[in-house]
Formats: C-alpha cells, sequence, structure tokens
C-alpha cells in the first residue's frame, strides 16, 4: 500500500446517492495514499463528482471545472478526474470541452478509479471510460470516508428502471441493480460502530429492491434491528411501488422514522400520463390517506415539477388545487429542464420560460403558506430532536431534526452531537422551528 500523502480535493453534485459515492471513492484513493483536502491549492488530484438532472446543475459543474485551469497552470502535476452522472453522458465530449481534464469514469466505472489514478500518475495519458453503465460496481467492501457528523447514507442499490419521459437518470445510471442484503447490513453495523446514530438507506427507487430475494420491507426490518441504529430513514419512493408491506413495516418499526419522501411530480393526470408515471392522482391520493391513517403522525415531503410540456393554466391549476387536498409538509419544487436523450425533450407544446418562473413561484408560494401552516401545529409542543452539532452562524446554537425530518434550533447547554433530546417549540417558521431544552 502506498504511504506517501497525497491530497484529494472532491467537488460533489446533486444527490444524496452522489454523496455517497463520493464517500466511497475517497476510500477507494485512501488505499493508494489520498487524504481528504478542503484546499485547491494543496490537492494532487481534484475530482468531480457530477450530477446532469437539470440545465442549471450542469453549467455549474462546466463552469467551475474551468475554473480548475488555473491550479493546473500552477500545478502541472495536478490531476482531474470527472466521474458521474455528467461524466456518463458526455464521455469524449467532456475532453473536448475542457481539455484538462485528465480522466473522464461513468457511472459504471466507480470500482475502476484506483487503476486509473494510477496508471494516469505513471504515465500521464488521458483516459475515458463509459462502457459500463449497468455494470456491478466492485467496491462494495471499500470502508467509505465519511465526514463527522450523525447521520450516514447507505446505498442499497443503483439505476432506475422507470424511464419518466423527463430524466435522464435511467440513461446514465442504468437499469435497477439491488446489493446483497449482507453487504448492506455488514456496512450498517460498521458505521454505527463508528458512532454515527442515524441511517438513510438510498436508491433511485428504493421500493423496488431484490437483493437476495428480499423485499424493501423486509430489508428495513433487518436494519431496524441492527443494535446502534437510533434512527432510520429511507429514499427515494416512487409512489407505484410503495406497498402496503412497507407502510406496515414503518407503522411497526421501532427506529424507523416517521416521514416520506413521495415525490408526485404533477397534480394533473394528464401531465402524470405524458410524464410515464403510471399512477394517477386519484391513485396517490388513496396512498397518502392510506399512509397517515397507519401512521398518523407522518411527515410527507414531495418533489414538484412546474413547466413540462403541455402543461396548460388548467393543468397547473389542477396542480395548485391538489396540493391543498394532500397539504404535504415540504415540497422541493424545480422548473422542467429540457434534457437531451430523454423523450420530453421533443415534445410538442413546451412551455416558455417567463411562464415556467411565474407558475413555480405561484406555486411556492401555496407550499410555503402551507408548510408553515403544518408547522403552527407543534407550536408548543414538546418534540424529540437528535442533535446534530452547532449552528454554522451561531456557535450558541445546536441544530437538530426530529422523527419526522423537521430542523430544530436551540440555544444548548450540555447537550452535544448524537444526543436525543427534548425541545419545546416556542417559534414556528416556514422552514425551520426553534425551541428551547424541555425541562
Amino acid at each position: 500500500m502506498c504511504v506517501m500523502d497525497k491530497k484529494l480535493k472532491i467537488l460533489t453534485y446533486g444527490c444524496q446517492m452522489n454523496v455517497a459515492e463520493s464517500e466511497r471513492m475517497a476510500g477507494q484513493l485512501q488505499q493508494i495514499g489520498y487524504t481528504l483536502t478542503e484546499s485547491f491549492d494543496a490537492a494532487d488530484l481534484i475530482l468531480f463528482n457530477t450530477c446532469c438532472v437539470r440545465a442549471t446543475a450542469e453549467d455549474k459543474i462546466y463552469g467551475k471545472i474551468g475554473e480548475i485551469k488555473k491550479y493546473k497552470r500552477l500545478n502541472p502535476a495536478l490531476i482531474v478526474g470527472v466521474v458521474g452522472c455528467l461524466a456518463q453522458k458526455d464521455g469524449e465530449d467532456l475532453i473536448r470541452r475542457a481539455p484538462h481534464v485528465d480522466f473522464v469514469l461513468g457511472t459504471g466505472q466507480r470500482g475502476e478509479l484506483v487503476s486509473v489514478v494510477e496508471n494516469f500518475e505513471s504515465t500521464r495519458r488521458q483516459f475515458v471510460d463509459t462502457s459500463n453503465v449497468s455494470g456491478l460496481i466492485d467496491d462494495e467492501n471499500i470502508l467509505p470516508v465519511r465526514a463527522g457528523g450523525v447521520s450516514a447514507f447507505v446505498p442499497i442499490m443503483y439505476g432506475c428502471n422507470n424511464f419518466c419521459t423527463y430524466c435522464i437518470v435511467p440513461h446514465v445510471r442504468g437499469r435497477e441493480r439491488s446489493r446483497q442484503p449482507a453487504e448492506i447490513l455488514s456496512e450498517i453495523r460498521e458505521t454505527v460502530g463508528a458512532g454515527f446514530k442515524e441511517i438513510t438507506l438510498l436508491g433511485q427507487n428504493v421500493n423496488s429492491y431484490t437483493g437476495g430475494g428480499k423485499t424493501f420491507p423486509e430489508l428495513l426490518r433487518d436494519v431496524d434491528k441492527i443494535s446502534g441504529v437510533e434512527r432510520l430513514r429511507f429514499m427515494t419512493s416512487h409512489p407505484k411501488d410503495l406497498s402496503d408491506d412497507l407502510i406496515a413495516a414503518m407503522a411497526g418499526g421501532k427506529n424507523i422514522c416517521e416521514h416520506i419522501h413521495l415525490p408526485v411530480q404533477y397534480g394533473s393526470n394528464e401531465i402524470l400520463r405524458k410524464m410515464n408515471r403510471v399512477y394517477t392522482v386519484e391513485k396517490y391520493l388513496a396512498l397518502v390517506e392510506k399512509i397517515r391513517a397507519a401512521i398518523p403522525n407522518i411527515s410527507l415531503t414531495t418533489d414538484l415539477i412546474v413547466g413540462f410540456p403541455g402543461e396548460t393554466d388548467e393543468t397547473f391549476a389542477e396542480t395548485l388545487e391538489f396540493l391543498e387536498r394532500v397539504r404535504f409538509d415540504m415540497a422541493f419544487t424545480f422548473i422542467y429542464s429540457r434534457r437531451t436523450g430523454t423523450p420530453a425533450a421533443d415534445f410538442p407544446n413546451q412551455v416558455d420560460e417567463a411562464t415556467k418562473h411565474a407558475r413555480l413561484e405561484k406555486l411556492m408560494a401555496l407550499q410555503n403558506k402551507i408548510s408553515l401552516e403544518k408547522n403552527f401545529a407543534l407550536d408548543g409542543q414538546v418534540v424529540e430532536v437528535l442533535v446534530e452539532g452547532a449552528s454554522k452562524t451561531d456557535r450558541n446554537i445546536f441544530t437538530g431534526r426530529t422523527r419526522q425530518n423537521k430542523l430544530v434550533l436551540f440555544e444548548h447547554g450540555t447537550e452535544k452531537a448524537g444526543d436525543v433530546v427534548r425541545v419545546k417549540i416556542t417559534q414556528v417558521q416556514t422552514w425551520l422551528l426553534k425551541g428551547q431544552i424541555a425541562g
């Protein structure tokens, strides 16, 4: 094993899955002498772990890659690599657009990272490989290098089989592949042994997990039994696959948190059909009713897309009405981003940017109103909070989250990260709650 101290700077863009995969890549590179640094100037290797779900993310990444040229001029030995979804999508074009990049690895090539870096160190020849989009990734036995904290992401599967018409993920991450249960449970035991209290299981659609013949509810129950797992979360769930057994597992679980992120994407059957979401508004509403009947204190969050091709004033009005009916605790709202290679990119009746932005503002205003009203129900209540640590802006204030995944700020005393404390809510805001330690 190489003992030379080399410095690695990773820039991670996009989803929680990318965060988890960056941790695994840091674990791989640690084996050949690389340790993490926050400094661009000190880095021997700068690694971009990329996203291409939206054009804005892609533009931001290319802008940052362009900035790295100055570090390459100052340090010609610096290695610059690009991995992940944008690397998979653009491949050789990325090198042509940014010639100072030394290697490009697609989403299925993560297991090659060590050999690629070692080869470049000795040959200094550019390298591109995006050939293995749906392949197995040989790094599951690598212990991730996680930042300090109380929460950890654990991938349970990769890829997606759903092919929503707006989404590039299946094209850049390939078809679904599930990790074996024994690997997942072993990683979680090591993770809680290292002091992490909260585990989030990750997948593009965790509900379709099939590793080792197990269903996702069965895996969830197994993880819930592991000593040291004090809170258990998962994301993301596709509404078409959320089963009665999963609802039962959550309702009967000890450490499974009362929160589901359930992306609906839109509130009109006409647009849902064009999106290839498979379910209807009525089926989604029935599912929400079933979940809330079984888990009355559940927090429900979602994703919503505005400006999908064919959206009209009428379909948008249906979506606002839908929001009023469901009353999500929170929604992540996005403007539709036209992605080359997806069917929706060629759909007629594309919506102009001004209309998209105007509708997004209306959607956000309504959801913010609902979120605030939902939070007001907690005013004066005592909630259980897992302490995450001191606020970045005020060291006298600690932050943490409820089991329903609501952010809470409070003045701390003797509490420390990882403690579970009871906080009385004294002030309510749209995106967070404030309180004081309950006596």
